[in-house]
C-alpha cells in the first residue's frame, strides 16, 4: 500500500492535495481502491456543487461493492476530472493521480492526517 508524504488523509480513505491558488484536490487512497477492488463506474460530483465534510461526495461501483466517497472539506466543487469517466479504472491503476475533484472556498475540514498518522491507522484497520 502506497501512502504519499505530501497528502493529508481521512479515516474514511480520501486524500487531499493544496494545488496552487487554494484550491483542494480530493481522491480516493490506495487502500481505498484496494477494498473495492476493480472500479467500473464513478458518478462524479457536477461543477458549482456544494458540500460538507461528512457528507457524500460522490459513489463509486466496482465489482465488488457500491460505495460512498465522503467529503473531507465543506466548500464549493470547482473542477472535476471528467477522464474518468471513461476510465473509472485509473482510480485503481493510479489512485494519487487519479484525483476526482477540486474544491474552493474551504470554509471547514474533516480532521485530517498526515502520511505518518494514516499509515498508523491503516495498520491499526489491519492492513
Amino acid at each position: 500500500m502506497r501512502i504519499l508524504e505530501h497528502l493529508k488523509y481521512t479515516k474514511s480513505h480520501e486524500w487531499v492535495a493544496s494545488m496552487p491558488g487554494g484550491n483542494l484536490r480530493v481522491g480516493i487512497t490506495d487502500f481505498a481502491q484496494a477494498k473495492m477492488g476493480d472500479i467500473v463506474f464513478i458518478n462524479l460530483p457536477s461543477l458549482g456543487d456544494r458540500v460538507s465534510v461528512g457528507g457524500s461526495l460522490t459513489d463509486i461501483e466496482s465489482v465488488k461493492a457500491v460505495a460512498d466517497v465522503y467529503s473531507p472539506l465543506t466548500g464549493e466543487v470547482v473542477a472535476v476530472n471528467t477522464a474518468l469517466e471513461d476510465a473509472p479504472e485509473t482510480l485503481n491503476a493510479a489512485p494519487y493521480e487519479a484525483w476526482i475533484c477540486e474544491i474552493a472556498g474551504v470554509t471547514d475540514t474533516e480532521e485530517l492526517m498526515d502520511a505518518a498518522a494514516y499509515g498508523a491507522f491503516c495498520e491499526a484497520e489491519g492492513e
